[in-house]
């Protein structure tokens, strides 16, 4: 980033948090904050409309004179700030305290509130520099991730499920128990090509193999890869395990009748398109895709702490966030890098995201909390969708 920009960019936003009018930063300078574009010439910033006309007062004694314009639906004014040009602008009757894609982004030793390039990345003049960015930046969060998941993962496993041999005991007893929420969308699984998008442990893939299907897992964690494969050893199966990056897949094209992701899984990804645009591509025409996941009102929106139960987040956050890796509980020494980063999205930026790349909603159940005191927050909720036949 430009110093110099940085330094007026500080300035302006000391000024604006001074005079308590909220603000946020726009337009290339949202998408410079966010390392999507390089320096931009302006820097451009949106207040508060009814507390515009105080600021180019404010300004206009601190920086010279400027004559605002004015429009239907908005004003500006510019002004040259250390040989920077700054605009600054409102839009009539919008908060911008409440606007869904306010985020707040570090710089130097503060953080300065923007918009999201996620909002930028649904208008076509940013749209690729947006997608861009999120395909760099996707790289090395699945080195990250990729990382955090090999480590300590197999012992992780041996704690949460036992021994591989345990654990494909209990799967040759009762094979159908361990897809039971899955069943109701899969069509019979005799003889199908299933894929199990990163399927983790292959308990899943190894049940719906026992249960006559030709499975094959997509997963980038080997960790995970080795106890899979001993479970499916102990249940005589001979389980398809690839270690791959899902985004990097380049064969298996129109191979599955069946694709199922399940639990946890969406938050990886930064931009949704690219993985469901594998989906489709590894899907059979007329194939069936099967998503089941943690519903976004549960993990976005409500902490519960027992039978207490507070709405404390934002439902509407696109922030990029960073946690450890879920297996970390059941370790009994801390690991050396467990942080992984995470991008949690709305049911409607999932099912639009889905029907972009070509695969057509045919159901959409929610299903609440099994627990008496969380009874009607909705917990899971399942997508079953069919690839449009050409």
């Amino acid at each position: 980033m430009s110093s110099s920009k940085e330094n007026v960019l500080l300035q302006l936003s000391s000024a604006l948090n001074n005079y308590n009018i909220p603000y946020f930063y726009i337009n290339e300078t949202a998408l410079w904050l966010q390392g999507a574009v390089d320096t931009p010439h302006t820097i451009s910033v949106s207040v508060q409309w009814d507390g515009f006309e105080s600021v180019i007062h404010r300004f206009n004694q601190t920086y010279g004179t400027a004559k605002p314009e004015h429009s239907s639906d908005m004003s500006y004014a510019i002004y040259q700030i250390a040989n920077t040009s700054v605009r600054v602008e409102c839009t009539y009757n919008t908060v911008i305290r409440t606007n869904p894609y306010l985020v707040n982004v570090s710089l130097r030793d503060t953080s300065v509130p923007c918009l999201s390039l996620y909002y930028y990345q649904q208008l076509p003049e940013w749209r690729v520099a947006v997608e861009t960015h999120l395909r760099n930046v996707q790289q090395s969060v699945t080195e990250q991730n990729k990382k955090s998941w090999n480590q300590k993962t197999y012992e992780a496993l041996l704690n949460r499920f036992g021994t591989p041999e345990e654990a494909a005991t209990k799967l040759k007893d009762n094979p159908s128990s361990r897809i039971k929420s899955l069943l109701p969308y899969l069509p019979s699984l005799q003889g199908k090509k299933v894929a199990n998008l990163m399927g983790s442990h292959g308990m899943k893939a190894t049940a719906m193999s026992l249960m006559g299907a030709n499975v094959t897992v997509i997963d980038f964690s080997y960790e995970n890869e080795r106890y899979a494969k001993e479970i499916a050893n102990h249940c005589g199966i001979d389980l398809t395990y690839i270690v791959a990056d899902i985004l990097k897949m380049d064969s298996h094209d129109g191979e599955f009748d069946v694709i199922v992701m399940e639990l946890g899984i969406l938050h990886y990804f930064l931009d949704l398109h690219p993985l469901f645009r594998v989906v489709s591509r590894l899907l059979k025409n007329g194939g069936t895709f099967v998503l089941q996941d943690f519903h976004p009102i549960s993990i976005k929106l409500i902490t519960s702490k027992g039978k207490k139960h507070k709405v404390d987040g934002n439902y509407f956050d696109p922030t990029i966030n960073k946690t450890v890796v879920a297996y970390e509980k059941h370790l009994t020494d801390d690991m050396e890098d467990s942080v992984v980063l995470q991008r949690k999205w709305t049911l409607g930026e999932i099912l639009t995201s889905m029907a972009d790349e070509g695969l057509i909603l045919k159901q959409l159940t929610e299903e609440p909390n099994i627990k008496l005191h969380d009874r009607g927050i909705p917990k899971i909720f399942t997508v079953n969708a069919t690839k449009h036949v050409e």
